[in-house]
C-alpha cells in the first residue's frame, strides 16, 4: 500500500475521533473543522513517523494542543471586561452594536477570501502568523524552513494578501 493510500485509509478512520475532540473543546463547528485540518495535515507530515499503535494517542495529543492554542488565540482577542461598582459587567467598548460585529464579519470575509487567492506558501505562512498568531520561529519549525524564508515569505504573501483585499473591494482593478 503506497503511502497515499494508507494516509487516506487514517484519515477515514480517525477523522470524525479528531472533530469530535475539538468540537468538545472548541464548542464551535468551524473552528473545529480548522483544527481537523490542522491535526490531518501534521499527520500527512508525520506519517512516516508515528507507531500505528500509537496514532490515536499522538492525533489525541495534537488535537489538544491545536484547540488550546485556539482558545488562546480566542481569550486574547476578546477584550476585557471591567466590573464596575455596582458589580455590573460592562465591556469596555460600547460600540459593539449587532451593525459593528455585521460589518467585522463581512471584513473577515473578504480577507479569508483574499487569503484562498493568495499562492502557497505564502497563504500558509501568512495564515499560520496573523490567523493563528505563530512567531516566525513556530512558523519554521512548523513548516521545517529557515526562518529568514518564513519572513521573506510573510513579507510577500501580506503583499500579495494586500492586491487580492484590493481586487476583491474594488472590482475596477481587476
Amino acid at each position: 500500500m503506497n503511502s497515499f493510500s494508507a494516509f487516506e485509509q487514517q484519515v477515514s478512520t480517525y477523522e470524525d475521533r479528531v472533530y469530535r475532540i475539538a468540537q468538545s473543546m472548541l464548542k464551535d463547528e468551524a473552528i473545529a473543522q480548522d483544527v481537523t485540518q490542522e491535526v490531518l495535515v501534521k499527520l500527512w507530515e508525520h506519517q512516516d513517523e508515528l507507531d500505528p499503535d500509537g496514532l490515536m494517542a499522538w492525533l489525541t495529543c495534537v488535537t489538544r494542543n491545536a484547540c488550546i492554542d485556539k482558545l488562546r488565540a480566542r481569550q486574547r482577542r476578546h477584550k476585557r471586561v471591567r466590573v464596575d461598582n455596582d458589580g455590573v459587567d460592562r465591556a469596555e467598548s460600547p460600540g459593539r452594536t449587532p451593525d459593528h460585529h455585521a460589518e467585522t464579519e463581512d471584513l473577515r470575509n473578504h480577507v479569508l477570501n483574499a487569503l484562498e487567492r493568495v499562492d502557497d506558501p505564502y497563504r500558509r505562512v501568512v495564515a499560520l502568523r496573523e490567523l493563528q498568531g505563530l512567531k516566525y520561529k513556530e512558523i519554521a519549525e512548523t513548516l521545517d524552513m529557515p526562518i529568514n524564508t518564513v519572513k521573506v515569505y510573510i513579507h510577500r504573501g501580506r503583499k500579495r494578501l494586500r492586491t487580492q483585499l484590493d481586487h476583491l473591494l474594488d472590482p475596477t482593478l481587476a
